[in-house]
């Protein structure tokens, strides 16, 4: 008799657990279905609010039901905010409508072919090499300065053996519209930085000139700066180091964050004494040109920024330059900052950032014990920025953390446990997650999480 209750309970059981995961099932497939519906039958108003919840979920279940939408409406608020949204996200799928846009331009909104424009450029689109080249000869000022970035972002994206010769072609056409079409002073700068974006060569020269051209205007010569930066060649190496001298403390500090791609003895020397300049963006400059080259010949000059400078940025600078060169010399500075109770919130967070991204092995859990004490302490601002920085951290080590936070945490604590399970593909934490799919118990915002947490990881149903 026993052992048939025993059953009886079991089988019980069992149906309600079968019952519950339909019922979560079916909550998760309303829900979709729901924005299916919004996108189908909004208003603009309510795609748009939709389309923001998909941008700050970073999703992509609905990109066909948006693509479809994207090709048959002629709503300009629906359609700009779509191709806004696949723009920052650089997600494929629109091209062909953003081309008819470009070429109807009569009959759609300057808002909406400004943002297919974009949208061209953002995702490199090959195929719009020539559209893009026929909207700016056409003399439309309207979608100049859009369209002069947007090509340079396809070239710069086709810039490989094959296609060289097409990226040179391009470079020489904003180079003849520069030189011949007397372009405004800030479709100048778009175009200097455009050449940058395409990263041929053949536009060196010409940026040089630019950069050592006392009398051409300082906003110009920074945005030449950087396109020789961009570009990388040695060829623009001399003008860059000249600039380092230049009077201009803006273009001073331009020339020297410009120098990380360039080698030699002069570069090092112009970075290490461009660490004694008074004005504090040259100095942030050095801290960057020194992490992008990995200089350990700089880490006395950033251990003593980073302990000492009277600006938080460079700082900040100095310590992320320190996690660049990435040996036990410089990561031993940034951990004495970082377990320093003494130091600054801000100087923490950066060290703990840093230390994630080089050596989150070896830092995850003690970066997750800090941060449990600064909420022990009630240190709130040091909290929260601890939760943002673990966000985004990565490690297989911290599994037991993330359960731990699963377990005991509220809101916040759960919203950063689905980030790590995401981060770091815990799917053996599955039927954690499923637990949260629950809108009632747990709220819409954590509910939703935890569906696209499921989905990213490949376990939706």
């Amino acid at each position: 008799m026993k052992i048939i209750i025993l059953i009886f309970y079991i089988f019980i059981s069992m149906s309600l657990f079968s019952q519950e995961d339909q019922n979560e099932n079916t909550t998760e497939r309303s829900a979709i279905e729901e924005q299916r519906n919004i996108i189908r039958f909004g208003t603009e108003t309510e795609v748009a609010a939709l389309i923001q919840t998909l941008r700050n979920e970073r999703s992509t279940y609905l990109d066909e039901e948006l693509i479809q939408v994207a090709n048959r409406t002629r709503n300009r608020n629906i359609l700009t905010g779509i191709f806004a949204l696949f723009a920052e996200m650089e997600r494929n799928g629109l091209e062909e409508r953003a081309l008819r846009a470009i070429s109807e331009r009569d009959y759609e909104a300057n808002e909406t072919v400004s943002a297919a424009v974009d949208y061209l450029g953002r995702v490199r689109a090959r195929e719009a090499i020539s559209v893009l080249e026929e909207l700016i000869n056409s003399g439309e000022s309207r979608f100049l300065t859009a369209s002069l970035r947007a090509l340079g972002r396809v070239a710069g994206g086709i810039s490989n053996n094959q296609d060289e010769d097409e990226t040179e072609r391009v470079a020489f056409f904003l180079l003849d519209y520069f030189n011949n079409r007397n372009p405004s002073d800030d479709n100048r700068r778009e175009i200097i930085t455009a050449l940058g974006e395409t990263g041929s060569n053949v536009s060196v020269s010409f940026l040089s000139n630019i950069v050592v051209n006392q009398d051409e205007r300082p906003f110009l010569r920074i945005a030449a700066l950087n396109s020789l930066s961009r570009i990388g060649d040695e060829g623009g190496m001399e003008a860059v180091v000249e600039a380092v001298s230049s009077s201009d403390p803006n273009i001073r500090s331009a020339a020297v964050g410009a120098l990380g791609p360039f080698s030699g003895d002069l570069v090092d020397e112009a970075i290490l004494e461009a660490f004694r300049d008074s004005f504090w963006r040259t100095r942030v400059g050095a801290a960057q040109a020194a992490g992008q080259r990995q200089m350990v010949s700089a880490i006395p000059f950033l251990r003593f920024r980073a302990e000492n400078d009277d600006t938080p940025q460079v700082r900040s600078e100095a310590i992320r330059a320190l996690g660049a060169i990435n040996n036990d010399e410089s990561i031993a500075i940034v951990d004495n900052l970082f377990f320093n109770r003494r130091s600054s919130d801000t100087v923490r967070l950066v060290c703990g950032e840093v230390l994630l991204q080089y050596r989150a092995d070896t830092y995850a859990v003690r970066i997750g014990t800090e941060m449990e004490d600064a909420r022990q302490r009630n240190q709130t601002a040091l909290y929260n920025g601890f939760i943002r920085m673990m966000s985004s951290a990565r490690s297989s080590t911290l599994e037991p953390f993330t359960r731990n936070l699963m377990s005991t945490g509220g809101v916040i604590e759960r919203s950063l446990a689905l980030d790590l399970i995401m981060n770091n593909e815990f799917r053996g934490m599955e039927e954690d997650v499923r637990a949260l799919l629950d809108e009632q118990r747990h709220g819409i915002s954590i509910s939703r999480k935890a569906r696209l947490t499921l989905e990213r990881l490949g376990l939706a149903e």
